[in-house]
């Protein structure tokens, strides 16, 4: 299920909105190696809860898309490379890329209502952990029908929580808001009715 067979050419025809993705992070990440560009992507873009609530509301978006250095981007774009594209494939492209964006977004919220007024951060692991939670509801809808899912996704998430946890310098209410994120999506869009539906339309 999560190991990638496909060429470069078909992974981008059947994964758009993964592909896409990826594309504009490593974009914007490369644009970021020179300090001066750096500096200012990261001054105008970055989430700092100071700023947001001076309106600067734009920044729970642009934040998503910058990365602090290169172990950073690395393992957010190879998680989105590892998971993203079942989901885009069971959920579809439009559904995915909702709990993407949600996930991150909301994510940069409950980063902004819980933490102080000179709390900043970039990245897009809000919306990794989106994804997560949107595999943890699929796997309590196909517990019966999949129970092979359930032995690959529920590791993985246990293994993401403690790692929330206990590694210094991350956004932890980031990374929780984006799970719940997730969950909630994932109970609404993964009811086994909507994906008969879904698999009659195909």
């Amino acid at each position: 299920m999560f190991i990638r067979r496909e060429n470069f050419k078909q992974f981008i025809k059947f994964y758009p909105i993964v592909s896409l993705i990826i594309a504009i992070n490593l974009i914007i990440y490369i644009l970021t190696i020179p300090s001066d560009m750096k500096e200012l992507l990261f001054t105008y873009g970055m989430s700092h809860n100071l700023l947001i609530a001076n309106g600067e509301w734009w920044r729970v978006v642009t934040s998503m898309f910058l990365h602090a250095d290169f172990f950073h981007v690395l393992f957010n774009m190879f998680s989105l490379f590892l998971f993203g594209p079942e989901l885009e494939k069971i959920a579809g492209k439009a559904r995915f890329l909702t709990i993407y964006l949600l996930a991150g977004i909301f994510g940069n919220i409950l980063t902004f209502v819980t933490q102080g007024p000179l709390y900043a951060s970039v990245g897009a692991s809000g919306s990794i952990y989106g994804i997560f939670g949107a595999f943890a509801a699929l796997v309590y809808y196909t517990r019966h029908t999949m129970p092979q899912l359930k032995q690959i996704i529920l590791p993985i998430i246990i293994i993401s929580i403690v790692f929330t946890l206990f590694q210094p310098g991350i956004n932890r209410m980031s990374h929780f808001g984006g799970l719940a994120t997730g969950v909630v999506l994932g109970l609404i869009y993964f009811t086994p009715k909507n994906i008969l539906r879904w698999r009659n339309r195909r």
